[in-house]
């Protein structure tokens, strides 16, 4: 299978493997995100909720497109980490997983409320950091850029929660019907339109869960696909590459029409190494005709040079020296886009492995988070106001998330709706200090353990492979 020694084929399964029990973690780490408030308002059974939730969580993996999965993958410049050593490839994607899972059971265990995006995103960073440390790294094991963008979009996450559902709060109270703000009584389902709708808020959750989340499982996946067998992974084998020449075509006349006497002596090494790429690409090309004549290393090739090419491009465009027409600058966005194509994908076979992942997940192991956001992070017991305005809040955040291809975390999201929906009861003082600042704590260690963990991880697998 794929060409590979059986012992290497062994450890490229075993790492599948723990990605998918990453997922499975993320599962049942997470749950209690989307059901704890149908559950504490006695709107679903228990059960019902977590299968309800289940399936819900298998659909939105399907659904949510690939934006956030090639977030994750792009975290890491995977090209400067591929190399001739396979086992080096295995170290970094066993080690981020090892220490995202470590983390994770740590936090559920003692029904912490944690991100399983902060502890992946953590792990990758670390490993990052790791490689750069050794002998001729260089700095480059970051994407420091795609790095940048995530973490503000889980900085950002938990204060907006806390803002809009602390809003919503007050729109209930002025527009909404006084049987909201009940505490729901034991065993005792709510009245039919408020329990629909917050059946439809759980639902909503659960979907975006998996749109979102779901995607770091596939980009965690791809990222390993790319990192230990390169060459059948590096582009969409559903694609014919030779699709690429027309859009190739139009970059090279764009860049050509860029006139590097106007330009900085940056941008005129950016403007030279994207002529690289693209001559590399004509080369690579040049006297074939079908699939069949390109060598297996070609595809990596090609990966390589439209990565290079895209990230150059997008830095020389943006600079104020360039004066293309608005024309132009279409055509040679639209040209890279589809030339993208072939490098951003996901097999429907990756799709299928994390949502059943995801999906098994959460149906165990949910009790204690669920538990935590019932009960202990406000002062009393959740209304349906409350429980109804923190996850509408959070499906709609973890919604707009996944549409501009970012990482969020769903915890952090719900977590601080919740705290928000309390406050705009009763006040500051209705929050439960101790388990905010538990859940603080956790929330601030996440990044900074995860990381030295997998760092520290990824030079010990790695030595074994040297």
């Amino acid at each position: 299978m794929f060409g590979l020694e059986p012992h290497v084929l062994l450890l490229l399964v075993v790492c599948l493997l723990a990605a998918c029990a990453f997922e499975f973690v993320n599962g049942f780490h997470d749950t209690a995100n989307a059901v704890a408030t149908v559950i504490y308002t006695n709107t679903l059974r228990p059960w019902v909720a977590v299968v309800w939730s289940a399936f819900w969580n298998f659909i939105g993996v399907f659904a949510g497109g690939i934006g956030v999965a090639m977030g994750i993958v792009y975290l890491l410049p995977v090209e400067s980490l591929v190399d001739q050593n396979v086992y080096h490839g295995i170290a970094m994607v066993g080690a981020l997983i090892v220490a995202a899972i470590i983390w994770n059971i740590g936090t559920w265990y003692y029904g912490i409320p944690s991100s399983s995006s902060h502890a992946l995103i953590g792990s990758i960073l670390g490993v990052g950091i790791a490689y750069s440390m050794l002998s001729g790294g260089h700095g480059s094991g970051v994407n420091w850029s795609k790095a940048g963008e995530s973490g503000l979009a889980l900085l950002l996450s938990p204060v907006l929660g806390f803002t809009f559902t602390i809003a919503m709060m007050f729109a209930l109270k002025r527009f909404g019907s006084k049987a909201l703000f009940k505490e729901p009584r034991k065993r005792r389902p709510p009245p039919l339109f408020i329990r629909l709708t917050l059946i439809g808020t759980c639902t909503l959750v659960s979907f975006f869960h998996g749109s979102n989340d779901g995607q770091k499982g596939v980009g965690l996946i791809m990222l390993i696909l790319i990192g230990i067998v390169p060459v059948h992974f590096a582009l969409d084998n559903s694609k014919n590459p030779f699709d690429l020449r027309d859009s190739l075509t139009k970059v090279e006349y764009v860049i050509n029409r860029v006139n590097a006497a106007d330009l900085s002596a940056t941008d005129q090494q950016l403007l030279a190494q994207m002529r690289e790429q693209t001559t590399d690409l004509d080369r690579v090309f040049a006297g074939k005709k079908t699939v069949a004549d390109l060598p297996k290393q070609a595809r990596f090739e090609i990966r390589r040079d439209i990565l290079l090419l895209a990230n150059r491009g997008k830095q020389l465009l943006g600079s104020e020296h360039v004066s293309l027409n608005t024309t132009d600058r279409t055509t040679y966005d639209d040209a890279v886009k589809h030339m993208k194509e072939f490098t951003d994908y996901a097999p429907w076979q990756v799709l299928l492995m994390v949502s059943l992942s995801l999906a098994c997940g959460t149906t165990i192991g949910w009790q204690r988070i669920v538990k935590t956001i019932g009960e202990r992070i406000g002062k009393e017991h959740l209304t349906y106001a409350q429980g109804a305005s923190s996850e509408l809040v959070a499906a709609a955040m973890i919604g707009l998330s996944t549409q501009s291809g970012l990482p969020t975390s769903t915890t952090h999201v719900l977590t601080s709706s919740i705290a928000g929906s309390m406050v705009a009861s009763r006040g500051v003082k209705n929050i439960n200090p101790e388990m905010v600042r538990s859940i603080m704590l956790a929330w601030v260690l996440t990044l900074p353990v995860t990381m030295v963990l997998a760092g520290g991880l990824f030079l010990l697998f790695r030595s074994f492979g040297n």
